[in-house]
Formats: structure tokens, sequence, C-alpha cells
């Protein structure tokens, strides 16, 4: 029997997954570490992590993996690689790291994105890159090249999470299209690296990665990589994405009106269309999908709620709670609507559905004689699933036809609160499947892109639970949301 691994390289962990290579069965999965991760934040809105803090919990995590569950390294064929989106990592001409990353939750980037934005005018962007610049991994750059010039003097490469750690285990450098496209460096029109962004930016072109295609080799373990993560030599790497592309694809979301929702540190709505226009630029993004060609042009459409379960995980920490189901069950003593308490989650980072604005996280209305725990805990997942709702609005206004919505069964999805009050406020069925991003990552491993039909029908029938329709009755949801729209927009 042989077998795939995948890495999920997130900002609050990495989890690690074994499949069996045949079947597509999950075997095993793990999250290293066993507590957060920390992100340096050295001023209001900066969020940094050190790269090789990724490398060391993937490597003692895949050392765990293998002993618990009593395998043989040689039996693993493949690696697949999931990560966390839009961070920037930039090494030497060494290949030595050169500063932490600027990782995806960081906002400090926020004004030279929008004055490329007005300097490059919407005609050009929105045809050429699909969003507005913003603040992603080329503005993320650019701010390095301004405010650091000894450390960008020494830039040899620049990439994404997920290309570092391909680098760590198989000595090459090397990046993806979908994965340019989460930086803003991926021209949809042309259909080729956007030059003329970096070159704007007085970036070396040159200090872009070449490109791989996804499924397919994408560089071999070596001998340093081998011996650091107990992998086997020679295995080829034959995936990665960015952790919402990756995310879609572990829930079967691959053709045009399917839907992926993720309620994990932030919270994602990821629909695919192959559509070549858009008159949103600003409030969602737009990526190349994980089966993204020049021939056909899939694309993700991404809204993101950067204050989600972030913010509910805080909540444990400081009411001292130590499991999410007890808070889930306090919270559900308390009824729609939270008696008046209102939530706004928007406490890390810059909302760019919120036009790049930082409301940051709220509570309104609290009566100190009336609520307890359990209704911060209930307004606390009402506030996000509300940002769904609200994010679901601006997605339809872009006139995306959404027909399935999927999501995974884990994270906030497993608040029977949350799935019902997003499904009641949007007015659709959410199927709930029993995967993850790493179990998805390990998958993608070993598939061939002409496969991918094959893969979709095989994990449908291995992974659905169930389907959380909307209830019955919604006026008390549809009150509160429009009570919280009205509070939210006071803020902002």
């Amino acid at each position: 029997m042989k077998y795939t691994i995948g890495f999920d390289v997130g900002s609050s962990s990495v989890k690690i997954a074994l499949v069996e290579a045949h079947s597509k069965k999950k075997i095993a999965v793990i999250t290293e570490p066993q507590e957060e991760m920390p992100i340096h934040a050295e001023k209001l809105n900066w969020a940094e992590q050190d790269p090789e803090m990724w490398w060391s919990h993937l490597c003692n995590g895949i050392h765990r993996i293998l002993k618990e569950n009593s395998l043989n390294p040689s039996l693993i064929v493949a690696v697949g690689i999931s990560y966390q989106m839009h961070g920037l990592v930039v090494l030497d001409k060494n290949k030595k790291v050169l500063r932490n990353s600027i990782i995806w939750c960081d906002s400090r980037a926020v004004e030279i994105g929008e004055k490329a934005a007005d300097d490059i005018g919407e005609e050009r962007f929105g045809s050429h890159l699909f969003n507005a610049p913003g603040n992603f991994t080329a503005s993320k750059l650019k701010w390095v090249k301004e405010n650091e010039p000894e450390i960008y003097s020494k830039v040899a490469y620049y990439m994404l999470p997920g290309d570092f750690i391909a680098y760590k285990l198989t000595g090459e450098i090397a990046t993806t299209i979908n994965g340019l496209s989460e930086g803003m460096l991926w021209d949809f029109k042309d259909k080729k690296v956007a030059d003329w962004l970096l070159d704007y930016y007085g970036i070396d072109t040159d200090l872009t990665p070449p490109l791989v295609s996804n499924f397919e080799d994408q560089g071999r373990i070596n001998a340093i990589g081998a011996l650091k993560s107990g992998l086997p030599e020679g295995i080829p790497i034959r995936y990665r994405a960015g952790d919402q592309p990756n995310n879609a694809l572990s829930l079967n979301i691959l053709r045009p009106g399917e839907v992926a929702a993720t309620g994990g540190t932030s919270g994602v709505l990821y629909a695919i269309s192959n559509r070549n226009s858009s008159k949103e630029f600003y409030r969602v993004n737009h990526f190349a999908h994980v089966n993204y060609t020049h021939q056909e042009s899939l694309i993700g459409t991404l809204l993101c709620v950067n204050g989600a379960g972030i913010q509910y995980s805080w909540l444990r920490r400081i009411s001292n709670q130590t499991d999410f189901n007890k808070m889930n069950d306090l919270a559900g003593k308390v009824p729609i609507g939270s008696e008046g308490l209102i939530n706004l989650p928007f406490g890390n980072g810059a909302e760019r559905m919120l036009n790049n604005k930082a409301p940051g996280a709220h509570f309104l209305n609290l009566n100190l004689n009336k609520h307890q725990q359990g209704h911060l805990f209930r307004s606390a997942l009402e506030g996000i699933a509300f940002s769904f709702a609200y994010g679901m609005e601006i997605m339809e206004e872009d006139a995306l036809d959404i027909k399935v919505i999927r999501a995974g069964n884990d994270n906030l999805f497993r608040s029977e609160i949350f799935s019902n009050t997003v499904a009641s406020l949007i007015g659709q069925s959410i199927e709930i499947y029993n995967t993850t991003g790493a179990i998805g990552a390990a998958r993608a491993a070993c598939i061939e892109f002409s496969g991918l039909e094959d893969y979709s029908q095989s994990i449908s029938s291995i992974d659905r639970l169930i389907e959380v329709k909307p209830q019955k009755e919604t006026d008390a949801y549809l009150l509160a949301y429009q009570k919280w729209k009205t509070e939210l927009e006071r803020k902002i």
C-alpha cells in the first residue's frame, strides 16, 4: 500500500495528513504545534512570522505522524502543499531568509496598493490583474523596497509561503500561476507574469521564480530535505496551492457556480466562474483556481473576513474555556439576536470587503445586568455569520451565479448556531464535508490534471456528511442581521 502526504501551512498551525494513494481515503491528520504559532506584530496592523518556524513545525509534524501511525517513510510516494495566501518571503543569493515573512493579515501595504490603483487606473488593472493591486505580495515587496532598502538590496528571490516550504524540501525555487495571481503578479489578459506592475513598483523582474504547473512534478525531495523531514529522498512534490483554492479543491469545488465556505482563522467564501469580466475589484479578489489553464480560465472569486475564527479563539482564551463545544452549548441557550448584543468581528487587520478599512472588533449594546458568557459567544458566532451573509450579498451584486455551497466539518461550521444562521440568511443549503485542507493537498498529490473529473466523483462519495438547510422561520435571523448591518455602517 502506498501513501501521499499533504501539508496545510497556516498562520495558526501546520496540519499534516496521510492519505492512501489508490482509494484516496484519509489515514490520519495531525496539527503541529499543539498551541497556536505566534504572530509578531511590532506595530498596529502588522503581522509577521518566521518562515523557519513553519519549517521546524512541519518537520516535527512529519516525524510525529509517521511514528504515531507506524508508517515506513518509504511507502510515501508524493507530497502536496497548501499554504497561507498572500505572504511574502525573501531570500538572499545564498537562499537564506532575510526577514520575517509579512503574512496575509498584515495591513502595512494598503496605501501602496491604493496609490498603485489610482496611478494605473481601473481600466488596466481590472482587465489585466482582475483585481485592484491592493495589500498583496507585490505591494508588500514594494514596502520592503521603500522602508528596508538594505534588506531589499540583498533580495535574490521573493516567493509565497508554499514556495518556501517546497524550496526547503527540494532545494529548488519555483512558483505557480495561481500563486502569482494571489500576489497580484499574474496578467490574466496577456496570460503571463505581470512584469509591468513590477516595473511600476521599481522591482527587478528577474526576482520572480520560474513557473511550475499544478498536478505535475514540481521538484523532488533532496538529501537535506529528506534528512530534516524524514521523507524519502527523490519523491516528488506534485501540487501546491494557496489555502483557499486548496480548500475548494478539498470540497470538490472545481466548476462554475460552486462555492467553498471556510470558517477558520479567517472566514472565506470562494466561488468558481469562467467569466472574463467583473465590476468588483476592491471588495473581492479574483484568483486563478487550481485547475486554471490558458485554454480555460477558471477563476476563484474570494471574499475574506479576516476576523472570524481568530475572534472565537480569543474569546475562548480570555474566558478560560478549554472546549469550543462548551462555548457552543452556552451560546445555544441564548435566543437568536443575543438579546440585543451585537458583535462586529473585524479585529484582525484591514478588511478588503470593507474597502480595506479596519474598524476593529466590537461588542455593542452590552448590558451588564443581562448579558453573560453565553451572550458573548452567541453574538460572536452571529457576528461572523452575518459577515458571511454580507459577503454573499457583495458576490451576488457582482452577478455570480451560485448553485452549490460546501463547507468542511471543522472550525466554525461545527457550530449549529453558525451554520444555521448562514444558511438561513443566504437562503441556500450548505453541504458539509468531512475533509480538511491537508487531506485535499495529500489527495491532489496523486492525481493527474486529466483525472480531475474522476477525482471529483470519488471524493463526493467518500466525504459528504450532512446538509444544513435554511430554517423555515427566518424573521428573527433577518431582524438581527439588519440591526447588525446598521451598526456596521455606522462604524465604516
